[in-house]
Protein backbone atom coordinates (compact mmCIF):
# COMPACT_ATOMS: atom_id res chain seq x y z
CA UNK A 1 0.00 0.00 0.00
CA UNK A 2 1.74 3.77 -0.91
CA UNK A 3 1.95 6.14 1.33
CA UNK A 4 -0.99 8.63 -0.40
CA UNK A 5 -3.26 5.74 0.06
CA UNK A 6 -2.21 5.13 4.02
CA UNK A 7 -2.74 9.06 4.31
CA UNK A 8 -6.07 8.80 2.16
CA UNK A 9 -7.13 5.97 5.06
CA UNK A 10 -5.84 7.57 8.21
CA UNK A 11 -7.80 10.98 6.65
CA UNK A 12 -11.14 9.20 6.42
CA UNK A 13 -11.33 7.47 9.67
CA UNK A 14 -9.67 10.49 11.63
CA UNK A 15 -13.07 12.19 10.12
CA UNK A 16 -14.96 9.66 11.29
CA UNK A 17 -16.46 9.38 14.58
CA UNK A 18 -14.85 7.11 16.62
CA UNK A 19 -17.50 5.31 18.20
CA UNK A 20 -15.32 2.69 19.10
CA UNK A 21 -13.56 4.81 22.31
CA UNK A 22 -17.63 6.03 22.80
CA UNK A 23 -18.53 2.79 24.04
CA UNK A 24 -17.95 1.21 26.39
CA UNK A 25 -16.06 -2.73 27.19
CA UNK A 26 -17.79 -5.59 26.91
CA UNK A 27 -15.80 -7.24 30.44
CA UNK A 28 -17.24 -3.56 32.10
CA UNK A 29 -21.22 -4.83 31.62
CA UNK A 30 -20.01 -8.34 33.65
CA UNK A 31 -20.69 -8.94 36.98
CA UNK A 32 -17.23 -8.84 38.93
CA UNK A 33 -17.87 -12.90 39.81
CA UNK A 34 -17.62 -13.44 35.99
CA UNK A 35 -14.54 -11.06 34.94
CA UNK A 36 -11.85 -13.24 36.57
CA UNK A 37 -13.14 -15.88 33.92
CA UNK A 38 -13.40 -13.71 31.33
CA UNK A 39 -10.10 -12.62 31.12
CA UNK A 40 -9.22 -15.88 30.22
CA UNK A 41 -11.27 -15.66 27.38
CA UNK A 42 -9.93 -12.51 26.35
CA UNK A 43 -6.13 -13.83 26.14
CA UNK A 44 -7.50 -15.60 22.69
CA UNK A 45 -9.61 -12.62 20.37
CA UNK A 46 -11.30 -14.72 17.97
CA UNK A 47 -12.84 -16.62 20.79
CA UNK A 48 -14.18 -14.15 23.16
CA UNK A 49 -15.73 -12.28 19.33
CA UNK A 50 -17.36 -15.01 19.07
CA UNK A 51 -18.76 -15.43 22.44
CA UNK A 52 -20.11 -11.67 22.57
CA UNK A 53 -21.58 -12.01 19.37
CA UNK A 54 -23.10 -15.23 20.08
CA UNK A 55 -24.84 -13.86 23.04
CA UNK A 56 -26.00 -11.05 21.80
CA UNK A 57 -27.72 -13.31 18.42
CA UNK A 58 -29.27 -15.51 21.69
CA UNK A 59 -30.37 -12.16 23.09
CA UNK A 60 -32.13 -11.01 19.36
CA UNK A 61 -33.48 -14.28 19.33
CA UNK A 62 -35.27 -14.52 22.38
CA UNK A 63 -36.67 -10.36 21.87
CA UNK A 64 -37.98 -11.73 18.09
CA UNK A 65 -39.78 -15.02 19.67
CA UNK A 66 -40.52 -14.37 22.70
CA UNK A 67 -40.51 -11.05 23.63
CA UNK A 68 -42.38 -9.65 20.60
CA UNK A 69 -45.07 -13.00 20.84
CA UNK A 70 -45.68 -11.65 24.70
CA UNK A 71 -46.60 -8.20 22.98
CA UNK A 72 -48.64 -9.26 20.10
CA UNK A 73 -51.02 -11.09 22.67
CA UNK A 74 -51.43 -8.50 25.04
CA UNK A 75 -52.04 -6.09 21.98
CA UNK A 76 -54.47 -8.57 20.64
CA UNK A 77 -57.34 -7.25 23.91
CA UNK A 78 -57.31 -3.81 22.24
CA UNK A 79 -60.19 -2.51 20.04
CA UNK A 80 -57.62 -1.50 17.11
CA UNK A 81 -55.38 -3.74 15.01
CA UNK A 82 -52.89 -0.65 14.92
CA UNK A 83 -50.77 -1.85 17.62
CA UNK A 84 -50.47 -5.22 16.42
CA UNK A 85 -49.20 -4.13 13.16
CA UNK A 86 -46.88 -2.11 14.86
CA UNK A 87 -45.47 -4.77 16.77
CA UNK A 88 -45.43 -7.50 13.72
CA UNK A 89 -43.25 -4.98 11.56
CA UNK A 90 -40.88 -4.17 14.94
CA UNK A 91 -39.87 -8.04 14.93
CA UNK A 92 -37.42 -7.70 12.19
CA UNK A 93 -35.49 -4.44 12.74
CA UNK A 94 -35.43 -5.17 16.92
CA UNK A 95 -33.32 -8.76 15.44
CA UNK A 96 -31.26 -6.60 13.37
CA UNK A 97 -30.29 -3.60 15.81
CA UNK A 98 -28.93 -6.28 18.33
CA UNK A 99 -27.50 -8.78 16.34
CA UNK A 100 -25.23 -5.15 14.86
CA UNK A 101 -24.67 -4.36 17.75
CA UNK A 102 -23.46 -7.10 19.18
CA UNK A 103 -21.06 -7.52 15.51
CA UNK A 104 -19.73 -3.63 16.91
CA UNK A 105 -18.98 -4.51 20.50
CA UNK A 106 -17.38 -8.18 19.73
CA UNK A 107 -15.18 -6.15 17.55
CA UNK A 108 -14.15 -3.97 19.61
CA UNK A 109 -13.88 -6.17 22.93
CA UNK A 110 -11.16 -8.37 20.91
CA UNK A 111 -9.86 -4.88 19.67
CA UNK A 112 -10.21 -5.46 16.09
CA UNK A 113 -10.48 -1.67 15.67
CA UNK A 114 -7.58 -0.98 12.98
CA UNK A 115 -7.01 -1.04 9.16
CA UNK A 116 -9.29 -2.83 7.74
CA UNK A 117 -11.19 -4.17 10.55
CA UNK A 118 -11.89 -0.11 11.21
CA UNK A 119 -14.38 -0.01 8.66
CA UNK A 120 -16.83 -3.00 10.98
CA UNK A 121 -18.27 -0.56 12.87
CA UNK A 122 -19.21 2.11 10.83
CA UNK A 123 -20.84 -0.84 8.17
CA UNK A 124 -22.56 -2.04 11.41
CA UNK A 125 -24.05 1.53 12.23
CA UNK A 126 -25.19 1.76 8.94
CA UNK A 127 -26.93 -1.25 8.58
CA UNK A 128 -28.59 -0.27 12.18
CA UNK A 129 -29.98 2.85 10.42
CA UNK A 130 -31.06 1.31 7.25
CA UNK A 131 -33.31 -1.19 9.56
CA UNK A 132 -34.73 1.35 11.90
CA UNK A 133 -35.44 3.56 8.22
CA UNK A 134 -37.06 0.63 6.61
CA UNK A 135 -39.17 0.18 10.10
CA UNK A 136 -40.02 3.68 10.53
CA UNK A 137 -41.19 4.51 7.11
CA UNK A 138 -43.84 1.59 7.46
CA UNK A 139 -44.80 2.42 10.62
CA UNK A 140 -45.00 6.03 10.04
CA UNK A 141 -47.59 5.53 6.61
CA UNK A 142 -49.12 3.06 8.74
CA UNK A 143 -50.28 5.40 12.14
CA UNK A 144 -50.91 8.21 9.46
CA UNK A 145 -53.53 5.98 7.78
CA UNK A 146 -54.74 5.06 11.32
CA UNK A 147 -55.59 8.50 12.23
CA UNK A 148 -57.15 9.64 9.33
CA UNK A 149 -59.66 7.07 9.33
CA UNK A 150 -60.59 8.58 12.56
CA UNK A 151 -62.11 11.37 12.37
CA UNK A 152 -64.20 11.95 15.67
CA UNK A 153 -61.07 11.94 17.22
CA UNK A 154 -58.16 13.63 14.80
CA UNK A 155 -60.30 16.45 13.23
CA UNK A 156 -56.90 18.52 11.25
CA UNK A 157 -56.07 14.77 9.69
CA UNK A 158 -58.30 13.04 6.92
CA UNK A 159 -58.70 11.18 4.00
CA UNK A 160 -57.68 13.81 2.07
CA UNK A 161 -54.58 14.87 3.46
CA UNK A 162 -53.36 11.24 4.26
CA UNK A 163 -50.93 11.13 1.13
CA UNK A 164 -49.50 14.65 1.83
CA UNK A 165 -48.46 13.35 5.26
CA UNK A 166 -47.26 10.26 4.24
CA UNK A 167 -45.09 11.78 1.65
CA UNK A 168 -44.21 14.29 4.08
CA UNK A 169 -43.28 11.50 7.03
CA UNK A 170 -40.82 9.63 4.41
CA UNK A 171 -39.30 12.56 3.23
CA UNK A 172 -38.35 13.50 7.00
CA UNK A 173 -37.41 10.25 7.44
CA UNK A 174 -34.97 9.92 4.51
CA UNK A 175 -33.27 13.16 5.44
CA UNK A 176 -32.41 12.25 8.85
CA UNK A 177 -31.30 8.94 8.02
CA UNK A 178 -29.17 10.47 5.26
CA UNK A 179 -27.78 12.73 7.60
CA UNK A 180 -27.31 9.59 10.09
CA UNK A 181 -25.65 7.73 7.69
CA UNK A 182 -22.99 10.68 6.39
CA UNK A 183 -22.28 11.65 10.17
CA UNK A 184 -21.21 7.89 10.67
CA UNK A 185 -18.70 8.21 7.64
CA UNK A 186 -17.29 11.36 8.23
CA UNK A 187 -18.99 12.68 5.61
CA UNK A 188 -19.77 17.12 5.89
CA UNK A 189 -23.18 17.45 4.47
CA UNK A 190 -22.96 21.10 4.21
CA UNK A 191 -20.46 20.46 1.54
CA UNK A 192 -22.81 18.33 -0.42
CA UNK A 193 -25.76 20.76 -0.15
CA UNK A 194 -23.19 23.80 -1.12
CA UNK A 195 -22.09 21.47 -4.73
CA UNK A 196 -26.12 20.27 -5.00
CA UNK A 197 -26.92 24.03 -5.78
CA UNK A 198 -24.95 23.75 -8.63
CA UNK A 199 -26.30 20.78 -9.95
CA UNK A 200 -29.48 21.39 -9.00
CA UNK A 201 -29.78 24.30 -11.80
CA UNK A 202 -28.61 21.67 -14.71
CA UNK A 203 -30.67 19.09 -13.03
CA UNK A 204 -33.32 21.78 -13.36
CA UNK A 205 -33.39 22.44 -16.59
CA UNK A 206 -33.00 18.86 -17.60
CA UNK A 207 -35.91 17.66 -15.65
CA UNK A 208 -38.11 20.39 -16.11
CA UNK A 209 -41.49 18.27 -16.75
CA UNK A 210 -40.76 15.90 -13.65
CA UNK A 211 -40.24 18.95 -11.66
CA UNK A 212 -43.45 20.37 -12.75
CA UNK A 213 -45.43 17.49 -12.17
CA UNK A 214 -43.90 16.85 -8.51
CA UNK A 215 -44.59 20.81 -7.70
CA UNK A 216 -48.49 20.45 -9.03
CA UNK A 217 -48.19 17.08 -6.94
CA UNK A 218 -48.02 19.01 -3.59
CA UNK A 219 -50.42 21.55 -4.20
CA UNK A 220 -52.97 19.07 -5.50
CA UNK A 221 -51.89 17.68 -1.79
CA UNK A 222 -52.37 20.87 -0.63
CA UNK A 223 -55.25 21.98 -2.11
CA UNK A 224 -57.05 18.75 -2.01
CA UNK A 225 -59.26 18.82 -5.14
CA UNK A 226 -59.68 15.68 -4.54
CA UNK A 227 -59.39 12.43 -2.04
CA UNK A 228 -58.56 8.66 -2.37
CA UNK A 229 -62.00 7.03 -3.86
CA UNK A 230 -63.68 10.63 -5.38
CA UNK A 231 -65.21 10.20 -8.75
CA UNK A 232 -63.42 12.75 -10.90
CA UNK A 233 -63.89 14.42 -14.44
CA UNK A 234 -61.37 15.66 -16.45
CA UNK A 235 -61.46 18.19 -18.73
CA UNK A 236 -59.55 15.92 -21.42
CA UNK A 237 -62.65 13.38 -21.35
CA UNK A 238 -61.56 10.68 -18.80
CA UNK A 239 -63.82 9.66 -15.52
CA UNK A 240 -63.12 7.73 -13.10
CA UNK A 241 -62.95 6.76 -9.62
CA UNK A 242 -59.36 8.25 -7.80
CA UNK A 243 -57.51 5.15 -6.63
CA UNK A 244 -54.13 6.95 -5.88
CA UNK A 245 -52.27 10.42 -5.32
CA UNK A 246 -48.84 10.33 -5.92
CA UNK A 247 -46.22 12.95 -5.95
CA UNK A 248 -45.91 12.88 -9.46
CA UNK A 249 -48.96 11.52 -11.12
CA UNK A 250 -52.79 10.66 -10.48
CA UNK A 251 -54.79 7.26 -10.92
CA UNK A 252 -57.75 6.85 -11.42
CA UNK A 253 -60.15 3.59 -12.63
CA UNK A 254 -62.50 3.90 -15.26
CA UNK A 255 -66.01 2.11 -15.68
CA UNK A 256 -63.97 -0.48 -18.36
CA UNK A 257 -61.86 -1.48 -15.16
CA UNK A 258 -59.05 0.20 -17.06
CA UNK A 259 -56.50 2.20 -14.89
CA UNK A 260 -55.22 5.63 -16.13
CA UNK A 261 -52.07 7.52 -14.95
CA UNK A 262 -52.46 11.28 -15.50
CA UNK A 263 -49.14 13.71 -14.60
CA UNK A 264 -49.94 15.73 -11.87
CA UNK A 265 -49.07 18.83 -13.86
CA UNK A 266 -51.42 17.99 -16.71
CA UNK A 267 -54.35 17.58 -13.60
CA UNK A 268 -52.61 21.16 -12.21
CA UNK A 269 -53.41 22.91 -15.40
CA UNK A 270 -57.17 21.91 -16.29
CA UNK A 271 -60.65 21.28 -15.04
CA UNK A 272 -61.14 18.65 -12.78
CA UNK A 273 -65.17 17.86 -11.59
CA UNK A 274 -64.90 16.09 -8.13
CA UNK A 275 -68.65 13.96 -8.73
CA UNK A 276 -68.09 12.93 -5.03
CA UNK A 277 -67.10 16.58 -3.65
CA UNK A 278 -69.04 19.05 -1.59
CA UNK A 279 -71.29 18.15 1.39
CA UNK A 280 -71.47 14.57 0.64
CA UNK A 281 -70.79 12.16 -1.39
CA UNK A 282 -74.72 11.76 -2.71
CA UNK A 283 -74.93 12.90 -6.48
CA UNK A 284 -77.97 13.86 -7.96
CA UNK A 285 -78.49 12.21 -11.86
CA UNK A 286 -81.04 13.98 -14.21
CA UNK A 287 -82.91 11.68 -17.08
CA UNK A 288 -84.29 14.31 -19.63
CA UNK A 289 -87.41 13.16 -21.64
CA UNK A 290 -90.75 14.97 -23.63
CA UNK A 291 -93.87 14.47 -23.11
CA UNK A 292 -97.00 14.78 -25.68
CA UNK A 293 -98.85 18.25 -25.88
CA UNK A 294 -102.09 16.23 -25.36
CA UNK A 295 -101.25 14.69 -22.45
CA UNK A 296 -102.14 15.78 -18.64
CA UNK A 297 -98.97 17.05 -17.17
CA UNK A 298 -100.24 16.69 -13.31
CA UNK A 299 -100.72 13.01 -14.70
CA UNK A 300 -97.07 12.94 -16.13
CA UNK A 301 -95.69 14.37 -12.95
CA UNK A 302 -97.31 11.67 -10.59
CA UNK A 303 -95.97 8.96 -12.73
CA UNK A 304 -92.41 10.19 -13.08
CA UNK A 305 -92.41 10.44 -9.11
CA UNK A 306 -93.74 7.11 -8.83
CA UNK A 307 -91.26 5.63 -11.02
CA UNK A 308 -88.47 7.71 -8.52
CA UNK A 309 -90.26 6.85 -5.65
CA UNK A 310 -90.21 2.82 -6.64
CA UNK A 311 -86.69 2.78 -7.70
CA UNK A 312 -84.46 1.30 -5.01
CA UNK A 313 -81.11 2.86 -5.98
CA UNK A 314 -83.19 6.84 -5.69
CA UNK A 315 -82.43 8.20 -2.12
CA UNK A 316 -85.56 9.61 -0.23
CA UNK A 317 -83.47 12.02 1.13
CA UNK A 318 -82.85 14.71 -0.65
CA UNK A 319 -86.85 13.74 -2.45
CA UNK A 320 -86.83 13.27 -6.02
CA UNK A 321 -88.54 16.10 -8.09
CA UNK A 322 -89.75 16.39 -11.26
CA UNK A 323 -89.36 19.95 -13.62
CA UNK A 324 -90.95 21.07 -16.96
CA UNK A 325 -88.63 23.22 -19.38
CA UNK A 326 -89.83 24.38 -21.86
CA UNK A 327 -91.66 23.97 -25.06
CA UNK A 328 -89.96 21.77 -27.96
CA UNK A 329 -90.80 21.10 -31.34
CA UNK A 330 -92.10 17.77 -30.75
CA UNK A 331 -93.35 17.95 -27.09
CA UNK A 332 -92.88 19.61 -23.80
CA UNK A 333 -89.27 18.90 -22.19
CA UNK A 334 -89.38 17.40 -19.01
CA UNK A 335 -86.80 16.07 -16.15
CA UNK A 336 -86.69 13.89 -13.55
CA UNK A 337 -83.80 14.27 -11.25
CA UNK A 338 -83.01 11.99 -7.83
CA UNK A 339 -80.13 11.42 -5.99
CA UNK A 340 -77.70 8.45 -5.55
CA UNK A 341 -75.81 7.39 -3.04
CA UNK A 342 -72.64 7.09 -4.98
CA UNK A 343 -71.68 8.92 -8.62
CA UNK A 344 -70.13 5.37 -10.02
CA UNK A 345 -73.90 4.08 -9.95
CA UNK A 346 -74.66 6.94 -12.13
CA UNK A 347 -75.24 5.13 -15.53
CA UNK A 348 -76.26 1.60 -13.99
CA UNK A 349 -79.75 4.21 -12.00
CA UNK A 350 -79.92 6.15 -15.62
CA UNK A 351 -80.36 3.01 -17.52
CA UNK A 352 -82.92 1.65 -15.31
CA UNK A 353 -84.38 4.37 -14.66
CA UNK A 354 -85.22 5.20 -18.56
CA UNK A 355 -86.67 1.37 -18.97
CA UNK A 356 -89.14 2.05 -15.99
CA UNK A 357 -90.16 5.59 -17.55
CA UNK A 358 -90.89 3.93 -21.16
CA UNK A 359 -93.06 0.56 -19.29
CA UNK A 360 -94.43 3.15 -17.04
CA UNK A 361 -95.93 5.87 -19.77
CA UNK A 362 -96.76 2.82 -21.88
CA UNK A 363 -99.02 1.16 -18.65
CA UNK A 364 -100.71 4.87 -18.22
CA UNK A 365 -101.69 5.68 -21.78
CA UNK A 366 -98.83 8.24 -21.99
CA UNK A 367 -97.13 9.14 -25.58
CA UNK A 368 -93.66 10.11 -25.59
CA UNK A 369 -93.56 12.04 -29.00
CA UNK A 370 -90.58 11.76 -31.19
CA UNK A 371 -90.57 13.60 -34.76
CA UNK A 372 -92.51 12.77 -37.45
CA UNK A 373 -93.42 14.24 -40.87
CA UNK A 374 -96.69 14.35 -43.28
CA UNK A 375 -96.25 14.15 -46.77
CA UNK A 376 -98.90 16.06 -49.08
CA UNK A 377 -99.11 15.23 -53.01
CA UNK A 378 -99.94 18.69 -54.22
CA UNK A 379 -101.30 18.45 -57.93
CA UNK A 380 -101.63 22.11 -59.66
CA UNK A 381 -103.88 23.02 -62.10
CA UNK A 382 -102.85 22.64 -65.63
CA UNK A 383 -101.20 19.26 -64.89
CA UNK A 384 -102.03 16.23 -67.04
CA UNK A 385 -104.12 13.60 -65.87
CA UNK A 386 -101.65 10.31 -65.89
CA UNK A 387 -104.60 8.41 -67.52
CA UNK A 388 -103.43 10.86 -70.48
CA UNK A 389 -99.66 9.35 -70.21
CA UNK A 390 -100.28 5.67 -70.81
CA UNK A 391 -99.81 4.84 -74.63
Amino acid sequence: MSDTTEEAIVATAAERIDFNEKLPAFADLLPEQVQPYWNIVQTFPVVEALAIFSLFYLLAFVLRTYVISVLQRLSQRTNTSVDDEIIDLLRKPIFSVVLWIGVIIATRSAGYTEGGAGYITPIALTMIVLAITRASLSISGLVIRAISNDPARFESIDIRTEPLLIIVSKIVILLISAYAALMIWGINPVGLLASAGVVGIAVGFAAKDTLANLFSGMFILADRPYKLGDYINMSSGERGKVTHIGIRSTRILTRDDIEVTIPNGVIGNAMVVNESGGSHIKMRIRVPMECSYDADLDQVEEVLMQVAQEHQDICEYPAARVRFRGFADSGISVQLMGWIDEPELRGRVIHSVVKNIHKAFRDNGLEIPYPKRDIMVKHVKGDKDSSDLDD
